[in-house]
């Protein structure tokens, strides 16, 4: 999950491998979406966690019913405006079918997933990553990250020491 470089919404190249250490939230995200209001939730549990090392990284993505067609300057601005956020957007990327970026393959993979691999469904799944960048747990898109369940997987990994 490291080894990826991705365009960070401001057009910058951000190499994963800056996050090593970190446990990760990765979520494919949209604007135009019943589960948009997810943001809200995400950038107030980056909030809380991020001083124990928690990072959360968004993608934005159009797959799912043509629900984040803007650019990225539009879901950027978006973003900030509606929900604050401050926690690391990505460019627009494929998440699913044709044209799938290598990230979402990694994520998705059954040799890097066994027993949560498959193509994700909706917008807004999440994938926990550990500091040394194993995805430890799936989300579903509507299983909030403020539910118990989520909360502890998140904590148990950030009591964990990086190796």
């Amino acid at each position: 999950m490291l080894g990826f470089t991705m365009k960070g919404i401001d057009g910058k190249e951000v190499k994963l491998s800056s996050f090593k250490g970190k446990v990760l939230v990765v979520v494919n995200v949209a604007s135009k979406c019943g589960l948009t209001p997810q943001y809200a939730e995400l950038e107030s549990l980056y909030e809380k966690y991020k001083d124990k090392g928690l990072v959360v990284l968004g993608f934005p993505a159009n797959e799912f019913g043509a629900q984040e067609p803007g650019t990225d300057a539009e879901i950027k601005d978006f973003c900030e405006q509606k929900y604050s956020v401050k926690f690391p957007m990505f460019s627009k990327i494929v998440v699913k079918g044709d044209g799938i970026h290598d990230l979402y393959k990694f994520l998705t993979g059954e040799k890097t997933n066994p027993g949560m691999s498959g193509e994700i469904k909706w917008n807004f799944t999440k994938f926990l990553v550990s500091r040394e960048g194993k995805v430890v747990k799936r989300v579903e898109p509507k299983v909030k990250v403020t539910e118990e369940d989520v909360v502890k997987a998140i904590e148990a990994e950030l009591e964990k020491a990086a190796k």
